[in-house]
């Protein structure tokens, strides 16, 4: 085994290794909390969530990965590779609309009330688990197409239009099925960044106007330290998401312009794709009294 390949197993397995460590945490801590109390905060709940997605990720990508970089061959077969292919899709999806939701009932919970939130912030907590089924059937109805398009490697050099994932085959046939699929993830993601980033600025104005009222002495209202906690939660969740939003999808756009992917590449993309979420859960259990406690 060279060097090259050697630095590169091991980048994957440390990345895999500390995100199915961190998010595990998360998730048996939020556990913990609703044995001890029924009823979680909406941002707690979705950070279960988010954990979850973000597990669901590494498991179904960062896992074969890391076992194709040191050698194993012929992890799966053609039906295991569409499951875990669509499994991977579903788990990238809900965990850039989970991170958006996210931001989006923060932004929610921090505005200040006026006729129509005054009816909407109550409602909040009983609408997260709604809105994560709908992100969960959007999502598996996006993802439909990926096990069309996924089969375990076959011998000899990958045909064009196919990126070579190393434990499994995505080969979309022709130019434009290329370019109809990676148009179509694009716009879904920018979509739901765009909000996300959006109701973050919104968060971080009013953290900026309320410290601008603690300046001049005004006394903050009760339970405003806990607010401004999770509202600096998720605003770090939204920086580090968009920034490797950002490093995936100009990796992305250039596959995009080519017919043959290098394997290389292609293993860049699914570095940078998995970072947040194994680094996210650090910053959950860093910044949230609740799962550090325990």
């Amino acid at each position: 085994m060279d060097l090259c390949v050697t630095i590169k197993g091991v980048s994957f397995l440390l990345q895999t290794g500390m995100g199915i460590l961190g998010n595990t945490v998360v998730l048996l801590a939020y556990a913990q909390l609703i044995y001890a109390e029924p009823k979680l905060l909406p941002v707690d709940m979705i950070l279960c969530h988010l954990a979850f997605a973000n597990l669901m990720l590494l498991l179904t990508r960062c896992v074969p990965q890391t076992m194709s970089v040191f050698g194993l061959r012929d992890l799966l077969g053609d039906p295991g590779c569409k499951v875990v292919i669509y499994a991977y899709r579903i788990g990238r999806a809900l965990s850039v609309c989970v991170t958006c939701m996210l931001s989006v009932f923060q932004a929610v919970t921090l505005a200040p009330a006026g006729p129509r939130l005054s009816r909407l912030k109550p409602a909040l907590p009983s609408l997260v688990l709604p809105t994560s089924a709908g992100l969960w059937l959007l999502n598996m109805a996006v993802c439909v197409a990926a096990p069309l398009f996924s089969m375990a490697p076959r011998n000899g050099t990958a045909p064009a239009f196919t990126l070579n994932l190393g434990f499994c085959h995505v080969d979309f046939r022709d130019n434009l099925s290329y370019v109809i699929n990676g148009v179509a993830v694009s716009v879904r993601d920018f979509a739901f960044v765009a909000l996300m980033l959006g109701s973050s600025g919104y968060i971080l104005l009013l953290l900026l106007h309320r410290h601008s009222r603690r300046v001049r002495g005004i006394r903050r209202s009760q339970g405003g330290g806990a607010e401004t906690r999770a509202a600096k939660t998720v605003i770090t969740l939204v920086v580090l998401y968009a920034v490797f939003f950002g490093i995936d999808n100009a990796i992305w756009i250039y596959m995009l312009t080519v017919a043959k992917v290098s394997p290389v590449v292609a293993d860049m993309r699914v570095f940078f794709s998995s970072c947040y979420a194994s680094l996210s859960p650090y910053f959950i259990i860093s910044s949230n009294k609740k799962v550090k406690a325990k």
